[in-house]
């Protein structure tokens, strides 16, 4: 028998106000099917100083859906926490606020969930829709589908709808990732300790919207990089598999291939930086950024590894 699901739309946020306009946009477009009753969005403001939240309240009129939620400067893991215990639907479906959804998007991940669960006889599935990145501000929506944009992983908040009920169970995400990375990834191994099942959904497209590369981003993406080797030890210590190795990269195979392809580190953002420019100036933001890849996997790798070696783990 097909259900009727009210869905909450989860979206925490910092600093974003530009790009979130867009999204919020896009999801008061939604086009809604049988198999759902109705919608709102729960915007998570994460302490931003750039003014989000009283812009909101100042533009309710323009998003009749949106709920606003505040907290002091805690994390997505705490503000997609928080957002949950705020909404009402059944159905949560979490989105980053630099994603910009097609009309269809809501409905898309209802009808597949909706033929998951009659066939499977239970809610323990997960829809995983489709996410394109792009750097087109304007118009982010006419982005092409690129080899780049797909994505192996298990559960990424970027885009994914899940059972209310299957969700609190597993826990809800870990409040100890504050920094960035892993928080969903590591709430994912929990869901497939569950038996929970990926249902992939292409149909609900999302277009991820990030400004295209500036050489004055590299020191901010190298503290990420440092940022994640942190907190995917914190996934590790959560759970110490083979599995969850390879998936932060914390293996000797991942060493030797970082340092081998930086040619031992002779590669790297300072080397790189008048190629960089180049290629930055001409127009090819894309290659720089796969190419500046290189050095910020290698930088990533050893941070992982003196991380584990100043806390004894191996």
């Amino acid at each position: 028998m097909w259900l009727r699901m009210f869905a909450s739309v989860v979206i925490p946020t910092y600093n974003r106000r530009s790009i979130l306009e867009k999204c919020l946009l896009a999801l008061e477009q939604q086009i809604l099917f049988s198999e759902l009753d109705g919608y709102e969005v729960v915007v998570v403001d994460d302490g931003s100083t750039d003014g989000t939240p009283s812009w909101l309240r100042d533009e309710a009129s323009r998003f009749p859906h949106v709920r606003v939620v505040e907290q002091e400067h805690g994390g997505p893991a705490e503000g997609r926490n928080r957002g949950v215990d705020n909404s009402r639907g059944d159905l949560i479906v979490f989105i980053d606020s630099d994603l910009v959804v097609t009309e269809s998007f809501l409905a898309c991940h209802a009808r597949a969930l909706q033929k998951s669960w009659q066939q499977r006889g239970d809610r323990l599935s997960f829809t995983y829709g489709a996410v394109i990145n792009t750097a087109n501000f304007e118009q982010p929506t006419t982005e092409p589908h690129k080899f780049q944009d797909n994505s192996w992983a298990y559960f990424a908040t970027g885009n994914v709808a899940i059972d209310r009920e299957v969700l609190e169970r597993s826990g809800l995400f870990d409040t100890n990732f504050r920094l960035y990375g892993w928080e969903d990834l590591e709430l994912g191994e929990r869901l497939r300790q569950m038996g929970v099942e990926l249902v992939k959904c292409p149909e609900a497209i999302g277009y991820h919207w990030h400004p295209a590369l500036r050489l004055e981003q590299v020191p901010d993406l190298i503290r990420v990089e440092r940022e994640r080797a942190k907190m995917g030890l914190i996934f590790y210590r959560k759970h110490p598999t083979r599995r969850v190795r390879f998936i932060i990269q914390f293996t000797w195979l991942h060493r030797l291939l970082w340092e081998l392809l930086t040619l031992g580190g002779l590669l790297n953002e300072r080397s790189l930086r008048p190629l960089l420019g180049w290629l930055i100036r001409n127009g090819h933001q894309g290659l720089a950024m796969e190419l500046l890849r290189l050095p910020l996997n290698r930088i990533g790798v050893r941070a992982l590894f003196k991380e584990a070696a100043l806390t004894g783990l191996r």
